[in-house]
């Protein structure tokens, strides 16, 4: 999962996925970073926090970090939160980039249609709450997508 600065939506995506897979029994590995550096080492925000907690999801030990071209090699599938990180990742993988493995969260959702999360970090709870329900139906539709009992995922 993957956003500008790793504080506000990708780690509210990657606590709302690790949730349910792990609900789910599935062995998935679920992680979060931003394709900036701005906030490396920082925990989520304290509004994604909260929102996280109010529906069950724990993300505070969460420390941002800044996605790498060998993310690309890493993980089965990125999910980016706007067309701007989806920019970002190609440019930052290089050489390595496979547009088969990176695409729009929302796509999930709202198949191409390419429909981008907003950044809330300057909006107020209640558009933390907006972006918590849109990422919580999109996390629903990659479990449904990806949820076999063969395939244990790292996303």
């Amino acid at each position: 999962m993957v956003c500008l600065g790793n504080i506000c939506r990708s780690p509210l995506a990657e606590g709302i996925l690790h949730h349910k897979a792990l609900k789910l029994g599935l062995g998935w590995e679920v992680d979060s970073a931003g394709t900036s550096g701005y906030h490396n080492g920082e925990a989520p925000h304290v509004l994604s926090q909260k929102i996280a907690s109010l529906n069950g999801v724990d993300i505070a030990l969460q420390r941002s970090r800044q996605f790498r071209a060998e993310d690309i090699d890493n993980f089965d599938h990125i999910y980016v939160m706007d067309s701007s990180n989806y920019q970002d990742v190609k440019k930052i993988c290089g050489s390595r980039w496979n547009d088969k493995k990176v695409s729009l969260l929302l796509n999930e959702s709202y198949p191409g249609e390419n429909r981008n999360v907003p950044d809330p970090w300057y909006g107020t709870e209640k558009d933390y709450h907006l972006v918590y329900d849109m990422l919580d139906k999109a996390c629903q539709q990659v479990i449904a997508k990806y949820s076999s009992p063969i395939i244990n995922c790292t996303i």
